[in-house]
């Protein structure tokens, strides 16, 4: 029996990466490697099997020299995306150029869903499945390489990984460790990664840099346009409507004369939605039929596809896939997901609004969240990008030439404004407190870790000098948040059912929402099924259940548990266990407005149905200003009732 190859010549034909094959394997045979490649160059296809293949020839190498050793038993390749559309998009491809089913020498695992086997020799996750797996066995058996792409977007959870990842390569010299990206600071990264002396992640002093391997952009012509709106692109709401119009109108009557596929660039969900919305009653009304242009002749009315995370994976799926010969022209409204870590096929024609979605931290009101913000040049040359691919393009920004002048060249990394208590969970968990003596190429900043020291203390999650404590070890190991994790291991000890503390953890830890930011309404229409991602909340749920089920018991009695027996006070109290500093009493009868246990005040939006409750949980807050944040500053994007707060929420939370 022979190790698996992937037949790296059907899989890297028309991928410019492929001409780099031999310095690619040159680099990676020095145990680590940056690849610098933009989008559409094909290094998240290419670049895993070719690694996976050295490593099958590195292992039929080894069983040559070895009476009895098992040519055939290869190390796994794992390759990071960073979102779970990104994941199921690349497995996906590459196992359909390998002419394998999914699950076999290609596979993927994602919060909650997992299709891979022993066979698998090539794996796609999530950093922070990557993250948990480095937690619960740091030598990471059974992998020989771990690829981290799009390490320029710096999340947080990127970040930590190329730190531990850096360090276990001093512990494991035959692991390879490669960072991709479209693009990043290549001298930084390979400064981290670099082999040879040195403390702690194997860099340092005397360290050689890991090699860097350039692919060069084999964009063809590209037009670029400018349409800016005359009025006010953002207002305390966020993104005002008459942009999204005026986003609308430029892609419907680019796409009407260009008759090609398009793209559309929109901060956030809701503003997907809303264009998808407008460019569907265009549709329907008959305005915006092509002319056939870029070499095609399309007669019909495109076909509007949304792409956001929120959405359920056969509609991701959907829009990523290139359409057949004869289907009508599309566009496909997106958030910057897929500016970098995924492509949409056959774009020809990019509308990008020139906005972006990125964490900002309150620390006078202990608030984080998504602000939208201009993005940063460098975003905005990829998405350009996306037009020019296959053949000529044109991108029209909904900005003016100036606005694009002033934007920051690249995005600032997440750590420097998230709120960091679970990544300093982490990070005490792998044995770096605070993330002193760990190769990180920012570090976190001293206050914002000192206030996730405190938080993670008070619960009894690390000690004194910041180590964990078995509760903490437990916490962290769990596939959510540490607020998260620790609601539902005292909710469900608290509430004497596993099922409800898992259904509202599994609600409020992924990407559902509500418009009056009514959780128990949420709730119901994710049970019903009549809420996107119904799917993924109810088997996110059946895993939260069987965890919380084989968890030892965590502070509650049998009193509380008559006390809340009601199913309708479940939501409430799992939120005040997250987050007890957000337990919120309104200020006045018939107001919107409720003072938080913090000191903080936000507003319900209006015609919540949480109004008229005089104790709630609020789970999400976010900065606002005006009408719609009633002169708090702040307004409430998810809570639920409590009925009892002093007494259930501070008994369940010892």
């Amino acid at each position: 029996m022979t190790a698996h190859r992937f037949e790296l010549g059907r899989i890297g034909e028309g991928l410019p990466v492929a001409a780099a094959a031999p310095e690619l394997l040159r680099a990676a045979g020095s145990g680590a490697m940056v690849v610098s490649a933009p989008p559409g160059t094909g290094k998240t296809t290419f670049v895993p099997p070719l690694v996976a293949n050295m490593l099958a020839e590195r292992t039929a190498e080894l069983a040559e020299g070895a009476e009895g050793a098992d040519g055939s038993v290869q190390a796994r390749v794992l390759l990071t995306q960073p979102r779970r559309v990104a994941v199921r998009a690349a497995a996906a491809r590459l196992a359909a150029l390998q002419g394998e089913q999914l699950g076999g020498a290609v596979g993927y695992t994602v919060r909650g869903e997992r299709r891979a086997g022993s066979g698998t020799r090539v794996e796609v996750l999530t950093p922070g499945v990557l993250l948990r797996r480095l937690l619960a066995d740091a030598e990471l058996p059974g992998v020989g390489a771990v690829i981290l792409d799009e390490v320029h977007e710096r999340s947080v959870e990127g970040d930590l990984l190329l730190g531990m990842l850096a360090e276990l390569r001093a512990l494991r010299e035959d692991l390879i460790v490669v960072a991709m990206s479209a693009t990043l600071d290549a001298g930084a990264i390979a400064a981290l990664l670099g082999s040879g002396p040195g403390p702690g992640s194997g860099s340092g002093p005397g360290c050689a840099p890991a090699p860097v391997v350039e692919i060069p952009s084999p964009l063809h012509p590209l037009r670029t346009d400018y349409a800016p709106f005359a009025g006010a692109r953002l207002d305390a709401r966020g993104v005002t409507r008459e942009s999204l119009a005026h986003l609308a109108e430029l892609a419907a009557e680019a796409q009407r004369a260009e008759g090609c596929d398009a793209l559309v660039f929109v901060p956030g969900a809701r503003e997907v939605d809303e264009v998808v919305r407008l460019l569907r009653r265009r549709v329907a009304h008959g305005g915006a039929e092509t002319h056939g242009g870029c070499g095609e002749a399309d007669d019909g009315a495109p076909e509007i596809l949304p792409l956001h995370g929120r959405l359920p994976a056969r509609e991701q799926d959907r829009a990523v896939r290139g359409r057949a010969p004869g289907d009508p022209p599309r566009i496909v409204v997106s958030t910057p997901l897929a500016e970098s870590s995924l492509t949409v096929p056959g774009v020809r024609l990019v509308i990008d609004s020139g906005l972006a979605r990125e964490v900002r931290r309150d620390r006078a009101r202990d608030m984080s969240g998504l602000v939208t913000v201009s993005a940063s040049r460098a975003s905005a040359e990829q998405r350009a990008g996306r037009a020019a691919r296959q053949g000529p393009g044109r991108v029209i920004r909904a900005y003016a030439q100036a606005d694009f002048a002033r934007m920051p060249a690249e995005a600032a990394p997440e750590i420097l404004a998230a709120e960091l208590t679970d990544a300093a969970l982490l990070l005490a968990v792998w044995g770096t407190p605070r993330g002193e003596g760990l190769a990180l190429l920012t570090p976190p900043p001293a206050a914002a870790m000192d206030d996730a020291e405190r938080l993670l203390r008070a619960l009894d999650l690390v000690d004194a000098a910041g180590r964990p404590t078995a509760l903490g070890a437990r916490v962290a190991a769990l596939p959510v948040g540490v607020r998260e994790a620790r609601a539902l291991l005292a909710g469900t000890a608290g509430l004497g059912d596993p099922r409800l503390a898992a259904e509202v953890v599994a609600a409020i830890s992924d990407d559902h929402r509500d418009p009056g930011a009514e959780l128990p309404r949420l709730l119901r229409e994710l049970r019903a099924g009549r809420s996107p991602g119904s799917q993924r909340w109810r088997r996110e749920a059946d895993r939260l259940e069987r965890i919380a089920g084989t968890q030892p018991p965590q502070g509650a009695s049998a009193t509380l548990r008559a006390r809340t027996a009601h199913r309708s006070e479940a939501a409430g109290i799992v939120v005040a266990l997250a987050r007890p500093e957000w337990i919120a009493r309104r200020t006045a009868e018939g107001s919107r407005s409720y003072l938080l246990a913090s000191g903080t005040r936000a507003a319900l939006p209006e015609g919540s149905g949480l109004l008229g409750e005089e104790w709630i949980a609020v789970r999400e807050v976010q900065r606002a200003e005006g009408r719609v944040a009633e002169g708090t500053g702040a307004v409430i994007r998810l809570a639920a009732p409590l009925r009892r707060p002093t007494r259930s929420a501070s008994a369940l939370a010892c």
